[in-house]
């Protein structure tokens, strides 16, 4: 079976890490670990870091995801991060994601919260942070197509959006974290 989106009628074959993910039980208990591709295939519980970058003028960095993303392929997202490796800290992961995923290291995070997203077979307890970034940016080939600054109402309004990005945006907004209409 070939995945579709709008983006393109066939999509290039996923590319999935083969890399040790900590599980967790439905309370965010750890419970294991297992391969990427079995924590997908039996769609367990997990962990994932959501860090959303915003610069000195409030503007926020919204990703487009590559073509071979196993999830979301080619959708658009509104925080960086990625799941949470076997024995690795939800902080380590934040710092982690954001290096490989667009090179920004040495930034101060702040955590902002936790959230459950349990939609399309996804399980996950997401991790927030936010960080302030004006510098360059250098994309991860095999996960970020192109990034892109605007103001958070038209982030918010764009089609394509990933559903676990807004659902942690959403949440941020609900805390006081994040401000609409600045």
């Amino acid at each position: 079976m070939t995945a579709k989106t709008p983006l393109d009628p066939i999509l290039p074959t996923p590319l999935v890490a083969d890399e040790s993910i900590q599980l967790v039980d439905a309370r965010n208990r750890p419970c294991g670990s297992a391969p990427r591709a079995l924590m997908r295939r039996f769609q367990f519980w997990h962990r994932a870091t959501y860090v959303v970058i915003l610069n000195r003028q409030g503007e926020i960095c919204v990703q487009r995801r590559t073509l071979i993303k196993e999830v979301f392929p080619g959708g658009l997202d509104l925080a960086a991060g990625g799941v949470v490796g076997a024995g690795e800290a939800v902080h380590v992961a934040a710092r982690r994601e954001l290096a490989e995923e667009l090179g920004i290291c040495g930034v101060p995070l702040s955590h902002a919260g936790e959230f459950r997203y349990d939609r399309g077979g996804n399980h996950i307890f997401g991790s927030l942070y936010l960080v302030e970034y004006d510098g360059p940016l250098t994309l991860q080939v095999e996960e970020v197509a192109d990034t892109f600054w605007c103001s958070l109402e038209e982030a918010l309004a764009l089609e394509e959006i990933t559903p676990d990005t807004r659902q942690a945006v959403d949440e941020l907004i609900a805390s006081g974290w994040l401000e609409t209409g600045r």
